[in-house]
């Protein structure tokens, strides 16, 4: 099993981006999936998270109204849409599967001016 993230970049405050978590050998419809970052110096902290369907979202209060958490299961993907950047959004974004104790390689996403 194996989860890989793109679409980190360099992005002005006030900016979007869409993140993506490709999903390769398992079944990632079957499992519910989380978005996390870690800020240097910080620990890591949950993002948002999604249910197998995709319903039920939950967000971190300090992305609410801000990010979306999505998922297409044709292609095994789970995204991230981030509208609104502000410069302590700046993170490594991971995507993980609790139930498989599964983790991508991280993308990087910085926010400044």
């Amino acid at each position: 099993a194996h989860l890989e993230e793109s679409g980190g970049a360099l992005v002005q405050p006030g900016g979007s981006l869409r993140l993506s978590c490709a999903a390769s050998a398992f079944t990632s419809s079957k499992y519910h999936m989380r978005w996390y970052r870690q800020a240097p110096g910080k620990e890591r902290e949950m993002v948002a998270s999604i249910n197998t369907d995709g319903g039920g979202p939950t967000y971190a209060a300090s992305v609410q109204g801000r990010f979306t958490i999505s998922r297409d299961n044709i292609k095994d993907t789970l995204y991230l849409q981030m509208n609104s950047l502000k410069v302590e959004d700046t993170a490594v974004y991971y995507c993980n599967v609790p139930a498989l104790t599964l983790w991508g390689q991280g993308t990087q996403v910085t926010v400044s001016s």
